[in-house]
């Protein structure tokens, strides 16, 4: 994790840049894992022959490998919550998959505040705007509001 935060810095830092993980690689070795993990087979992610004859060229990662990664990327990007007892993945208000994002490939996410409030409870729901770039494209492999939970 980066610095940290107070409940009340984080209301304040609606539309601040709160932080850009560092690169993920996204290899063949990866991409195989996943398919396994999740029972998702579909050639265009695990048979780079096959695949090679698509419009990717070559084998792509699933779309939730890329979006499961973004916890990774969240913990070396955002700063930590002061006196948090728990972070919860409380969902998403919008996720589109933009580019696919091919073996072999790249990935960070850059995270900015996009609105928080208190909770009953004295729980803090934060809203953060994620991009997944990919290293070398202009377009991102996903855009995503996500909500996160922060329980006291």
């Amino acid at each position: 994790m980066c610095a940290q935060i107070t409940r009340e810095q984080m209301i304040a830092a609606k539309g601040q840049i709160l932080g850009t993980s560092d690169w993920f690689s996204i290899d063949q070795t990866r991409i195989d894992a996943f398919a396994d993990l999740t029972e998702d087979w579909q050639f265009i992610h695990i048979d780079p022959v096959r695949a090679a004859d698509t419009v990717f060229g070559g084998t792509v990662a699933h779309g939730m490998l890329t979006l499961s990664m973004m916890s990774a990327m969240a913990y070396g990007a955002l700063p930590e919550m002061v006196g948090q007892s728990a972070s919860i993945n409380y969902g998403f208000e919008k996720l589109r998959f933009i580019s696919p994002v091919r073996a072999g490939a790249r990935i960070r996410g850059q995270f900015v505040a996009a609105g928080a409030q208190m909770r009953a409870g004295d729980k803090l729901m934060c809203q953060f705007d994620v991009s997944v770039e990919i290293k070398g494209e202009t377009r991102p492999a996903l855009t995503a509001q996500w909500l996160v939970l922060y329980a006291f």
